[in-house]
């Protein structure tokens, strides 16, 4: 598997994740995990417009219900597959110029953008997770590996 086609899959995992976590906060809504879990799309999102060189289409810490959540993610999927289609594995190398939500310029690879999507997706999962809990829920059980073993993902020689 080359780095195109892990870094693909792990926007999969990135993907199923998400889902399992939105499919949580609907059985039990809580404010503070849906604060943090829209601020996750969000980010996702405008690294999907800086990537195509759009405007920014989200703010940082919306103020999203669950429902826009999930049409948000259904956004974030179609952007991402996309984004990978007739990709080549050399595009993972090319620099982004940006300017971040705080008015810094900034340059990152491609490749660096989506490690970090995935980073950061991973971390505020985790606080999803405390804040599901601290409000008497149960968050799923999301570990790459747990999805890997179930199937959701299939071997890739990880």
């Amino acid at each position: 598997m080359n780095r195109l086609e892990h870094l693909t899959r792990l926007i999969g995992y990135e993907d199923w994740a998400n889902r399992e976590f939105a499919d949580a906060l609907a059985r039990q809504p809580a404010p503070e995990a849906l604060r943090q879990f829209a601020h996750l799309v969000s980010a996702q999102t405008l690294w999907l417009d800086r990537i195509a060189h759009r405007p920014l289409s989200a703010p940082v810490w919306p103020e999203w219900d669950l429902a826009e959540c999930v049409k948000r993610l259904d956004l974030v999927r179609a952007g991402w597959k996309n984004f990978f289609r007739g990709l080549d594995a050399g595009a993972l190398d090319t620099t982004i110029n940006y300017v971040n939500t705080k008015g810094s310029y900034y340059q990152s690879t491609v490749g660096d953008i989506i490690s970090h999507v995935l980073f950061h997706g991973s971390y505020h999962r985790g606080s999803v997770a405390s804040a599901l809990r601290a409000a008497g829920g149960v968050p799923p059980t999301t570990d790459f590996i747990h999805a890997v073993r179930t199937g959701v993902l299939g071997s890739g020689g990880d």
